[in-house]
C-alpha cells in the first residue's frame, strides 16, 4: 500500500524543483521541513522514475536537462549558450517571497531561462556562502533579496560584485544611493500613506502602527510619520515596534496588549499593523477584551497573505510582489541579452512599485468588489 506522505512530499518536491529549475538539498529540507537524508533518499526514487536530476548538493528538474543524463557534467560555459541561469538568492520561501518567486519563475520561462534558488534563512552570514555557490555553480547572473534590512550590506555588495556577474536587487537597496546597482522594490512607504489616508478619509484623525521587527518596520515608520505630517492628523499616536518578527509567539501578547491599552488611553481608533499574523493576534487580543473591529478599532493590515482569512476579514496593504521578482528578472535578463549579442547596455534602472489597498471589513468601509 503507497504511503500517502511520502508521495505527498514527493510531490512537493517535484513541484519545488520544476518552479525555480533547481534548488539544493539544504534548501529542500528546509522548505519541506524534513531532513536532508529523507530529502536524499526521495530524489534518489525521484530520478529512478526519471522525475529529477541529481546534481552536486542539490537537483534538477527532469525536463531542463534537454536530454542530458548529467547535467552537471556540462560546462557551464556550454549551458550558458542554450540558456541564461538565474541564480535567486531569497530569505524565505514560505513567507511573502513565494509569489516573488513566481514572478522571477515567470519571467524566467517567458523568456527561456532558467532560475536556480538558494535560501538564507535570514542568516546573514549566508548571504555570502549562497552568492559564491550560486556563482561557481555557473549562473549567469544574480538576483538577491538579502537576510536582513532593505539596505543591502557593504560586505554583501561587495560579494556581489567581486563575482564578476551580471546583478539586480529584490526588494532592497545598495548600501550608497550613487552606486550604479539595479533593482526593483516596492514603495511601502506609499503603501503606508495609501492605508493612513483611507482611514482619515473615514474620520479617522489619530492612526496608530505596529510593527514587529522585521526589516520592512523602519521603512512604515517613515511613511506613518510623512502620512501624519502631509494628512494634517493629530500627532503623538502610539508607534510601536514588538521586536519580535517571530509570529503567534505567546511572548508577543503582552506587546498587543500595551498596545490596546495605549491606544484607549490615547483615544485612537484606527490602527495600521504589520504583519498580517500580527493584525489577527491583535484581533484575538481584542476579541478577549470584548472589543471588535471595525467598531472600537478600525485595523488595516501590512502584506496581504492571510488578511482575508481572519474572522474579520483584515483591509489590507498588499505589496506587488509577483510584479517585484518579475520586474527584477527582466533588468537582469536585459542586461545579459544585451551582453550575449554585444549590444550597448540598456541604462542602469531602478524600479519602485506601489502597493494596492484591498478593503475588506475591518476598516469599517465596504468591502472592494
Amino acid at each position: 500500500m503507497p504511503d500517502v506522505l511520502v508521495d505527498s512530499r514527493r510531490k512537493q518536491l517535484v513541484t519545488a524543483l520544476e518552479r525555480c529549475g533547481g534548488r539544493k538539498v539544504i534548501d529542500l529540507a528546509a522548505l519541506l521541513r524534513v531532513s536532508r537524508a529523507t530529502v536524499r533518499r526521495d530524489l534518489i526514487d525521484l530520478e529512478r522514475q526519471g522525475l529529477v536530476v541529481r546534481v552536486r548538493g542539490g537537483a534538477l528538474p527532469a525536463d531542463t536537462t534537454a536530454g542530458d543524463p548529467r547535467p552537471s557534467s556540462v560546462p557551464p560555459a556550454t549551458r550558458h549558450a542554450q540558456t541564461h541561469v538565474l541564480g535567486l538568492i531569497v530569505p524565505s520561501a514560505t513567507y511573502y517571497y513565494p509569489q516573488v518567486i513566481d514572478g522571477v519563475q515567470a519571467e524566467a520561462a517567458r523568456r527561456g531561462a532558467r532560475v536556480v534558488i538558494g535560501l538564507s534563512g535570514y542568516a546573514h552570514e549566508h548571504d555570502a556562502q549562497r552568492i559564491d555557490e550560486l556563482h561557481h555553480s555557473g549562473a549567469s547572473g544574480l538576483l538577491i533579496a538579502s537576510a536582513h534590512g532593505h539596505g543591502l550590506a557593504s560586505d554583501t555588495y561587495a560579494r556581489l560584485a567581486a563575482t564578476g556577474l551580471p546583478f539586480a536587487l529584490i526588494e532592497r537597496r545598495p548600501p550608497n544611493p550613487f552606486l550604479p546597482c539595479e533593482f526593483a522594490v516596492t514603495d511601502h512607504r506609499q503603501g503606508v500613506y495609501a492605508a493612513i489616508r483611507h482611514l482619515a478619509e473615514l474620520g479617522h484623525d489619530r492612526v496608530a502602527l505596529f510593527t514587529n521587527g522585521s526589516p520592512t518596520a523602519a521603512l512604515l515608520r517613515q511613511g506613518h510619520s510623512a502620512a501624519v505630517r502631509h494628512l494634517g492628523l493629530a500627532p503623538g499616536v502610539p508607534v510601536v515596534d514588538s521586536g519580535r518578527p517571530a509570529r503567534g509567539a505567546a511572548e508577543s501578547a503582552p506587546h498587543y496588549d500595551s498596545f490596546l491599552d495605549t491606544c484607549r488611553d490615547t483615544g485612537v481608533r484606527a490602527a495600521l499593523v504589520h504583519s498580517d499574523h500580527d493584525a489577527i493576534e491583535l484581533l484575538s487580543r481584542m476579541a478577549s477584551r470584548g472589543l471588535r473591529a471595525p467598531d472600537d478599532l478600525a485595523l488595516i493590515a501590512y502584506d496581504d497573505e492571510i488578511a482575508e482569512l481572519a474572522d474579520v476579514p483584515l483591509t489590507a496593504v498588499a505589496p506587488p510582489k509577483h510584479a517585484v521578482g518579475s520586474q527584477a528578472a527582466g533588468l537582469l535578463l536585459d542586461r545579459l541579452e544585451h551582453a550575449a549579442h554585444g549590444t550597448t547596455p540598456p541604462p542602469v534602472r531602478q524600479v519602485h512599485l506601489q502597493p494596492s489597498l484591498v478593503i475588506r471589513a475591518s476598516c469599517g468601509a465596504h468591502p472592494s468588489s
